[in-house]
């Protein structure tokens, strides 16, 4: 889109947030660049590149590194993200677990960091752990010279208001209610701060780093301790009238089936989800079937893990493949009806139990074209997230770029 065709006639802002969105984005995707090589990606005149370019030298968010070595007429002066402009924090409180990763402006990790949380730390621990953690990774980022913190994303299993950072309600945490974006606004002033849902963040994290890049519209969806998702089309997040869209998770699949944390019955994480992996495997040893499974842990339940029924299947266990069989047959059938529903060009499954896409994708895509219709089928991809687990981190970081292009750069 050129600064001809904006969404909403003489919003000259918007204009200028479309255009300089373009112009990062070619940036990240295709430097070295030129300025003229800029203006034939876009499409924008030479003028508005220019204008813009300048702008984010000023910022110190672009920088000149030398002169083209094409022997074909004039050299251009070629164009980079500059790293050192500063660093981005994306946080993510999981249930069971605590990321943090430091980026630099070009998207390049400079530490990262994950511990698990046992069901003995209550809220407070858990948010004190998480705030000690940020801190330390905002130290490494000053160290390593990159001393503005630009930002910094959190992602959060359940519903936030966007606006003020609220978590209302987080059925897997057993939070609600929680002001996470006033916790880090005290602990970190004038630092610009999100909070988000974490398959949110996830989907943006892939759409900008990861296996959905260049793709229009993208369904993502989260596997893990529950089941989340989002809708990307053209860059954007779709969030609904009130931000609360794509909770995919607790759509009915059976009306009387396993509750929910969400209070609800049946819903699609209670059929796709570890704990419904681990408890087909339970309660298949229980009926008597056998496996390594109940031997590795002891008949102590508690002690299995996602790796243990991994490793359990690539020896063929009966009962770990059924299991995994099972979860991808239910994930195939929430998949077809999304597909048909929305159309995607891009499915991408993440989370935990993309570890698992070895042995889930065959069934998903066997349930997809057998349920949904052949149009939509066919129209589709079905991909394994690039970023796995760490896809929300990396959406934290695209968010904070994405917060930048809306911006005046020329003010920071």
């Amino acid at each position: 889109m050129s600064e001809r065709s904006p969404t909403r006639t003489g919003d000259q802002a918007l204009v200028r947030e479309i255009n300089l969105s373009l112009i990062m984005n070619h940036l990240r995707d295709h430097a070295p660049v030129s300025r003229a090589a800029l203006a034939e990606m876009t499409g924008l005149n030479k003028s508005t590149v220019s204008s813009i370019i300048r702008e984010l030298i000023e910022g110190r968010f672009v920088y000149e590194i030398g002169l083209s070595s094409s022997s074909i007429g004039r050299p251009s002066t070629l164009l980079e993200l500059n790293p050192s402009a500063g660093h981005i924090i994306g946080l993510e409180i999981d249930v069971d677990s605590i990321s943090v990763t430091c980026a630099n402006f070009a998207a390049e990790m400079i530490c990262q960091q994950k511990e698990l949380t046992g069901s003995d730390l209550n809220q407070a621990a858990v948010l004190a752990r998480a705030l000690a953690m940020v801190e330390e990774a905002a130290r490494l980022g000053q160290r390593k010279q990159l001393n503005r913190l630009l930002g910094l994303a959190l992602g959060v299993p359940g519903l936030v208001d966007h606006e003020t950072g609220m978590l209302l309600f987080a059925p897997n945490l057993g939070w609600e209610n929680v002001p996470l974006g006033d916790i880090l606004r005290r602990r970190f002033p004038n630092t610009p701060i999100f909070v988000d849902n974490e398959a949110n963040l996830a989907a943006l994290g892939e759409c900008f780093y990861g296996a959905a890049r260049g793709y229009d519209t993208v369904l993502y969806i989260s596997a893990g301790i529950g089941l989340g998702g989002a809708i990307v089309s053209q860059g954007h997040l779709f969030k609904g009238k009130l931000g609360y869209a794509s909770e995919f998770g607790h759509m009915t699949l059976e009306v009387d089936g396993e509750p929910c944390n969400c209070g609800n019955r049946g819903c699609w994480e209670t059929l796709v989800s570890q704990p419904a992996l681990f408890r087909q495997i339970r309660r298949a040893v229980e009926r008597g079937e056998k496996s390594v499974l109940s031997d590795w842990v002891a008949q102590d339940w508690s002690r299995l893990t996602l790796p243990m029924v991994l490793d359990a299947a690539q020896r063929s266990d009966t009962v770990a493949r059924a299991a995994l069989e099972r979860v991808g047959f239910y994930l195939g059938i929430g998949i077809a009806s999304l597909v048909n529903a929305l159309n995607p060009d891009l499915v991408v499954l993440g989370g935990m139990l993309s570890l698992a896409g070895d042995f889930l994708l065959p069934v998903v895509e066997a349930e997809l074209h057998r349920r949904a219709l052949r149009w939509t089928a066919e129209a589709v991809r079905l991909v394994l997230a690039r970023h796995g687990a760490d896809a929300c981190l990396m959406g934290g970081i695209a968010v904070v770029h994405q917060s930048i292009l809306s911006q005046s750069v020329a003010a920071r």
